[in-house]
């Protein structure tokens, strides 16, 4: 039978807390059993909370209704005791406890809550399946990693909270439920009861309405907003998360950009104690992709991309000369002495793993022996075999890969083949914080699907004012004011100047083949709200949930957010999504249709 807390059973102290500082204090502590030791006349309970473990000891002097509780206790019991904070016997110190030292000797104890034997046990080394981790979350949510991850996330928010405040931001919430736009990436629809037939969307972002706040005098903006996007999931994205949202009137680009490194100097200084070396270095989006393949690249390590293109374009390989004759181009990457690694086996791995990408192939050449295996060897002569070998600086026991295509392919592929290969070889440092920001994004990306240009970031984003000619005649040179943040081959900010002139507004739209009436439907309020005078302003979006992670050191998102979904986007411990009730779905004129195979 539970016991109950009355008045006199008010908690002094955590688990966690304390020390040979309290050695005589009288305690009252609470928490979970994470395991009972029977010794006979001597019994040891070690009681976990959400700041640690403590050793709580009865002996033959317990009172014996004391002891009796103690020696029934099971993992998981949930409990109350009152006793006296005393040094560990000789010998029975443990230097890897915070509250080695002490333990507190037992004269009271309630047992609240007796638990069933669970699933698994909670520790914080015991590994389990993540289905069955995330059907019993409120059973995993306990294991002291995953409570200090959740910490570091509570601790993020405040220190973000604490920095925009004291730099004049104020903290606004917009809507939950707002009007489909064209974002990016599905919406979630809310459908409404009260206006039938019609659906409300989860915002991907606030984008629309933060800046209509700037439109509205309120100058600088923040807020940790909730966003919604119904996409595939992987190790750092979930449908539902959680980003450092703020907006700034009257403001460059680089005060924007500025801002955001104060914050996350200030929060690796507070949470960390790492001192981070400002301002953030930066690179242009067309730099990136030239030099790592990627808009986010690890610059925590080096294998940069080498353009092959000069040296082989007369070549008498066909796949090389036609593929820059073609306006394509020849790269490669070179990972040195990799070839013990990297094996006959593994590069067909990595082939195929660039088909998977878009790739044609992989040409290669891995140096064992005296002279290098060369895989398209025979379509060359000596001379423009040595040609190569010089241009990517090969030595015995090197190992090139070689991408031949549109740059499109080519450096997206051999930036995937670069970040696999540096977990590989081991060629990424730990404890290295590589801050990047990329700038000038190009303002539109052709999307083959439809045979029409879209906004790379969002429609709403300055063009670079140079460019602003060769917005129809050119759409594919037009770059953006435009800004991602990255550390270590991670997206953790996306933000940009914003379009305030309402006519280049309507023209930019009109550019992503929206016509007028399409413009109305979707932004007519947004395009009214800037003819009444909008003031210069751009902003930013951080992924909270990310840094977290990073900081934290997780290897996924799951494991700093409380309650996660999975790859398909259900949440195993309730099991949403779940069929609503057909009442439910008659109140909202809606009617769900078995799919057809």
């Amino acid at each position: 039978m539970a016991e109950f807390l009355t008045s006199k059973d008010k908690r002094t102290d955590y688990c966690g807390t304390l020390s040979e500082k309290d050695i005589g204090r009288e305690v009252s502590v609470m928490g979970w059993v994470q395991r009972q030791r029977d010794l006979g006349a001597l019994i040891f309970i070690d009681l976990r909370d959400r700041t640690g473990l403590l050793q709580l000891a009865f002996d033959g002097d317990t009172p014996k209704t004391v002891f009796e509780k103690a020696f029934s206790c099971r993992a998981e019991y949930v409990v109350a005791v009152h006793g006296t904070v005393r040094a560990r016997g000789e010998g029975a110190a443990n230097p890897n406890m915070s509250t080695g030292m002490v333990e507190v000797y037992v004269t009271e104890m309630k047992i609240l809550s007796a638990a069933k034997t669970p699933p698994f046990e909670v520790s914080d080394t015991k590994k389990i399946k993540d289905e069955t981790a995330l059907k019993y979350r409120y059973l995993d949510l306990r294991r002291p990693e995953l409570q200090r991850n959740i910490r570091m996330r509570h601790e993020l928010a405040r220190v973000a909270r604490e920095y925009f405040y004291e730099n004049g931001f104020l903290e606004i919430e917009t809507p939950m439920m707002i009007k489909a736009t064209p974002e990016g990436a599905r919406d979630y629809l809310v459908p409404s009861r009260v206006h039938k037939g019609s659906f409300y969307a989860l915002p991907q972002s606030p984008q629309i309405y933060k800046q209509l706040l700037m439109v509205s005098g309120f100058d600088r903006y923040i807020q940790l907003a909730r966003c919604f996007r119904d996409e595939d999931l992987r190790a750092d994205r979930q449908p539902e998360f959680t980003q450092i949202d703020m907006e700034m009137s009257f403001a460059t680009q680089e005060e924007i950009m500025e801002m955001n490194e104060g914050f996350i100097a200030r929060a690796f200084r507070e949470l960390l104690g790492v001192e981070l070396e400002m301002p953030m270095r930066r690179m242009t989006f067309a730099e990136a992709m030239e030099r790592y393949g990627s808009d986010k690249p690890d610059t925590r390590f080096g294998m940069e991309i080498e353009d092959l293109s000069p040296v082989v374009k007369d070549c008498g390989f066909a796949v090389f000369s036609g593929a820059v004759a073609n306006g394509g181009s020849v790269r490669a990457i070179v990972a040195k002495n990799a070839a013990s690694v990297l094996s006959r086996k593994e590069i067909d791995k990595l082939t195929e793993h660039a088909k998977g990408i878009g790739a044609k192939g992989l040409a290669y050449i891995r140096w064992v022996e005296d002279a290098p295996a060369i895989s398209f060897a025979k379509f060359l002569t000596e001379e423009e075999q040595k040609a190569i070998l010089t241009a990517l600086g090969m030595e015995k026991g090197d190992v090139a890969l070689i991408v031949a295509d549109k740059n499109r392919v080519v450096l997206p592929t051999l930036g995937a083949l670069r970040n696999i290969l540096g977990k590989k070889l081991d060629l990424i440092p730990e404890g290295k914080y590589n801050f990047l920001w990329i700038t000038e994004f190009p303002f539109f990306e052709w999307n083959e699907d439809t045979g029409a240009w879209d906004a790379m970031h969002n429609p709403f984003t300055m063009p670079m004012e140079e460019c602003l000619p060769y917005l129809e005649s050119d759409p594919g040179s037009v770059r953006a004011k435009a800004y991602d943040m990255v550390l270590n081959g991670t997206e953790l900010l996306s933000g940009a100047i914003r379009i305030t002139d309402w006519q280049l507004q309507e023209k930019m739209f009109a550019a992503l083949g929206l016509s007028a009436e399409d413009i109305e439907k979707k932004f007519g309020f947004m395009v009214d709200a800037y003819k009444y005078g909008a003031p210069p302003h751009g902003g930013s979006g951080m992924g909270l949930d990310r840094l977290a992670m990073i900081m934290a050191g997780a290897d996924s998102l799951r494991d700093v957010v409380a309650f996660p979904k999975v790859q398909n986007a259900s949440e195993l411990m309730s099991a949403c999504p779940a069929p609503a009730e057909p009442q439910a779905l008659a109140d909202l004129g809606i009617a769900v249709v078995a799919e057809q195979e």
